[in-house]
C-alpha cells in the first residue's frame, strides 16, 4: 500500500501492475480502486474522491475506459488481439485506458505473446493491472515487465472486525463467539467471510449465533476438543474414547475435528513460545493460557503432528470413528508416564525440590547413575534412551552421557529433549544434557539389566539341569528338558 500510495502522490506510474494472492483477498477490488486513482476528477491521486462522474461511473461499473476480461472465460489469442487492438485509441472520457485482466495465468501461450507486444511499447494511456492466484504460472517474460505485488491472506481478527462492523451497520443480532468462527472459517479470505455471514444470516433466522453457525460449518465444539485436551493431560484413556463416542452420537465429522485440533493445538503452541500473540479478548484465550501452562512445548509440537497425520490416515482406516481413536489413542501412548511437565517459573527452577535426587555438584558415580535413571518417570523411546546412557561426567549442573554405537538412533533430539525435561523435573532444577556416541564400559542400565537378565537366566537352568528328580527322569524315562520353558524366580 506505501509503495503505491507514493507512485501515485509522486506520479511515478508504470504501465503494468500484477496482483497476486489467494481468493478474496482484494485484488479485484485494490485493481477498481487504481482504476479510480487514475482517472479521478481531482486528479491523479492516492484519495479518490469517490463523488465525481468517474468514480461514481468505476464504482458502478459502467465506466467506459475501465475494460474488464476474465482471463479464465476468454483464453484464447484472439481475444487478447481484440483487446489490444481497442488500446491503441485514445480513452473516450477518462484520463487513462485501464485493462483489468483477471486470473491472467489462464491465458495460453500465444495469448500471452500478443500481450507482450504491447508491454513492450506500451500506449502513454494504457494501463493494465493483472490479477492471479497462480504467479508461478506466468511467462517470466511478462513478469518482467510488471510492478509484482503480493496481496497476504487478511488476518482473522481483521475478517471478524469487518464482520461485527457490517452486522452492526444493518442491525443483526450476533454472538462474539459465532463471528469467531466465522472469521476463521474464513481462512484468510474477506469475500468468503462476507458468503459465510450471509449464510450465516440466513441459516440462523436472521440471527448470527454460535451453535447454528457451529452446525452450518459442521465445526465440532471446543469443549469437545477441550475434554480431549484434558483426558490426555490426566492420563485417562476411558474419558478420550467416551469423548469421541459423544461425537459420534452427534454424528460430528472427524476430519473436521482432527482439523480443528490441531488448529487448537497450534494455538497452544503459539501461546507457550509468543504469549501476546493470543488476544486478551479472545473467547478462549483462558482454556489456551491454562492448557499452554499444563503441557510441555514438546508436548505439543508431538500432539500436533499425530493430529495432522491421524488426518492424512483417516481415509485408511476401518472407518472414521477407528481411524480418530487410534489417533487418539497414539497421542496417549507417547505421552510421557510423569504427566505432562508444566511451565516453571524462575523461582520454582532455581532450588532442588524436597526429597528429589542428588546434589548436581556431586560427582556421582556409575551406580548412583542408574538409581537415578531406574525412578524417572519415562516411556516409549526417551525410556530407552535413558537405560542405554552411560554417564560420562556430572558436574555443575551438566550431565555428559554416552550410548554405544549400536543404539546412535536413540539419541535423536525429540527424545533427548523430553528425557531432559524428566530428568530437570525430577531434580527440581535445570539442567545441561549432553549426549555423545560412542564405546563404552558396558555399564549402562540396559547392559547391566541384559547381564543380570543372563545371569539369573544360566543360574535357573544350572538348577534344573542339577536337581536330582530332574535327572532321575532324564536317565530312568527318556526325558528332556526344554531350555525355553526355563523361567528365574520372580
Amino acid at each position: 500500500m506505501r509503495a503505491l500510495t507514493n507512485a501515485l502522490k509522486q506520479q511515478r506510474l508504470h504501465h503494468a501492475y500484477l496482483f497476486a494472492g489467494t481468493r478474496g483477498v482484494g485484488k479485484t477490488t485494490l485493481a477498481r480502486i487504481i482504476a479510480k486513482a487514475l482517472n479521478c476528477a481531482t486528479g491523479i491521486t492516492a484519495e479518490p474522491c469517490g463523488k465525481c462522474a468517474a468514480c461514481v461511473e468505476i464504482d458502478s461499473g459502467r465506466f467506459i475506459d475501465l475494460i474488464e476480461l476474465d482471463a479464465a472465460s476468454n483464453t484464447q489469442v484472439d481475444n487478447m488481439r481484440d483487446l489490444l487492438e481497442n488500446a491503441l485509441y485514445a480513452p473516450t472520457t477518462g484520463r487513462f485506458k485501464v485493462y483489468i485482466i483477471d486470473e491472467v495465468h489462464m491465458l495460453s501461450r500465444n495469448a500471452f505473446n500478443a500481450m507482450l507486444k504491447t508491454l513492450e511499447e506500451p500506449p502513454g494511456h494504457v494501463k493494465f493491472i493483472l490479477a492471479t492466484t497462480d504467479p508461478q504460472k506466468i511467462p517470466v517474460t511478462v513478469l518482467s515487465r510488471c510492478l509484482q505485488f503480493n496481496l497476504k491472506q487478511i488476518p482473522q481478527q481483521q475478517i471478524r472486525a469487518q464482520l461485527q462492523k457490517i452486522l452492526g451497520l444493518e442491525g443483526v443480532a450476533f454472538e462474539e463467539e459465532a463471528l469467531t468462527l466465522l472469521a476463521r472459517a474464513a481462512h484468510g479470505s474477506m469475500r468468503d467471510g462476507l458468503s459465510l455471514l450471509d449464510q450465516a444470516i440466513a441459516h440462523g433466522g436472521g440471527r448470527v449465533e454460535q451453535q447454528p453457525v457451529r452446525s452450518m460449518l459442521g465445526s465440532v465444539g471446543q469443549e469437545y476438543l477441550r475434554d480431549i485436551l484434558t483426558a490426555l493431560q490426566q492420563r485417562d484413556g476411558a474419558a478420550l474414547i467416551a469423548v469421541a463416542e459423544r461425537m459420534a452420537e452427534r454424528s460430528l465429522s472427524f476430519e473436521i475435528a482432527l482439523q480443528e485440533l490441531a488448529t487448537l493445538l497450534h494455538r497452544i503452541a503459539l501461546a507457550q513460545a509468543v504469549p501476546q500473540a493470543i488476544a486478551a479478548d479472545d473467547p478462549e484465550h483462558a482454556a489456551i493460557e491454562s492448557f499452554a501452562a499444563g503441557f510441555g512445548a514438546e508436548e505439543m509440537q508431538l500432539l500436533y503432528q499425530i493430529a495432522l497425520h491421524g488426518r492424512e490416515d483417516l481415509g485408511l482406516a476401518p472407518d472414521d470413528f477407528a481411524g480418530f481413536t487410534m489417533a487418539l489413542l497414539r497421542m496417549l501412548a507417547f505421552m510421557p508416564e510423569g504427566g505432562a511437565l508444566p511451565t516453571r517459573t524462575p523461582a520454582a527452577a532455581s532450588s532442588p525440590a524436597p526429597g528429589r535426587a542428588p546434589d548436581l555438584k556431586k560427582k556421582l558415580t556409575d551406580g548412583d547413575w542408574n538409581a537415578l535413571v531406574d525412578h524417572l518417570p519415562l516411556a516409549g523411546m526417551e525410556r530407552m534412551l535413558a537405560h542405554n546412557c552411560e554417564l560420562v561426567a556430572w558436574q555443575e549442573g551438566r550431565i555428559k552421557l554416552r550410548v554405544p554405537q549400536a543404539q546412535r538412533h536413540l539419541a535423536d533430539r525429540a527424545y533427548q529433549d523430553r528425557f531432559k525435561r524428566a530428568l530437570e523435573q525430577h531434580l527440581g532444577t535445570k539442567v545441561r544434557l549432553e549426549i555423545g556416541v560412542g564405546a563404552g564400559n558396558g555399564n549402562t542400565l540396559a547392559e547391566i539389566q541384559d547381564r543380570d537378565k543372563h545371569l539369573r537366566q544360566n543360574e535357573a537352568a544350572a538348577a534344573i539341569d542339577g536337581d536330582p528328580f530332574v535327572r532321575e527322569l532324564i536317565e530312568n524315562f527318556d526325558a528332556r528338558v526344554v531350555s525355553s520353558t526355563i523361567k528365574p524366580a520372580p
